[in-house]
């Protein structure tokens, strides 16, 4: 978090919006950079506004802070490089924890837990079993670009037809449209679409693919950021915080970090 001189702060706030400020920063500021395009974590409606359990959680730690909060717009594939670059102090929005961005940044405590899990057709559902089932031409596995769902994609089909698509929150449609067959994502979007699209479905929900952790990415130069967000992860797990926010905006609080038990795989 910058805190330049009062003068530069007056100028930042009188140029730009605090919620939209850009990535130079002001006097007491906390710069968060987010997608907006993953529900329940972030959203970026046509009119501008913020939602999502991480813009909740955000306006908490800027608050705390006693700072502004100026959300930053980053992608899933730029996400790491913006860090790096100092576009932002910290990236939120159902980031998950893996190998290259704990090269890149600082990683959070997590306070989700969630596993990769495939979104069909609810027509389709009792064709697939398992993965293999997926990966057969000519199914196509529609994924967005640069972050772990990719990653997974990438890694696990070798014979379907993978279709790239920029816009993550437009997949779901596609798929219930007939347009791809597949998406692989984490069990809370898929839930999440699959109750707002009767014509969808989520492959055995109960045994996901794999086990994530939702984390806060962190500048390295913002080491007392890092214990900080740790500190009230830790501080709003034991008050419920937390679990009044999961259960708001995915339903229920069986994502906490202390209660979900690893998948199998």
């Amino acid at each position: 978090m910058r805190r330049l001189g009062f003068l530069s702060g007056v100028a930042a706030a009188l140029a730009v919006p605090p919620l939209l400020a850009a990535a130079d920063g002001a006097n007491g500021t906390l710069r968060v950079g987010l997608t907006g395009d993953y529900k329940p974590y972030s959203y970026l409606a046509p009119d501008g506004t913020w939602s999502g359990l991480d813009v909740d959680i955000a306006r908490m730690l800027a608050k705390e802070r006693g700072a502004e909060l100026a959300i930053v717009k980053t992608s899933w594939p730029s996400m790491t490089a913006d860090l790096v670059r100092d576009a932002f102090d910290l990236a939120m929005g159902g980031v998950s924890r893996d190998d290259r961005r704990a090269l890149a940044g600082l990683l959070s405590a997590p306070y989700m837990v969630d596993g990769k899990v495939a979104l069909v057709r609810a027509a389709d559902r009792a064709r697939y079993r398992s993965l293999d089932d997926l990966d057969v031409p000519p199914t196509r596995v529609a994924v967005n670009p640069g972050g772990t769902n990719e990653t997974f994609v990438r890694t696990h089909f070798t014979r379907a037809r993978i279709d790239v698509v920029p816009t993550n929150l437009s997949i779901p449609g596609l798929v219930a449209d007939g347009k791809d067959d597949v998406m692989i994502t984490d069990g809370v979007e898929a839930s999440l679409a699959a109750n707002a699209d009767a014509r969808l479905a989520v492959l055995d929900p109960v045994h996901p693919y794999t086990r994530i952790e939702k984390v806060y990415f962190i500048s390295k130069a913002e080491p007392e950021l890092l214990a900080f967000v740790n500190e009230r992860i830790a501080r709003w797990e034991r008050d419920g915080t937390f679990a009044a926010l999961r259960t708001r905006w995915v339903g229920s609080n069986a994502n906490n970090p202390s209660q979900r038990s690893a998948a199998s795989s």
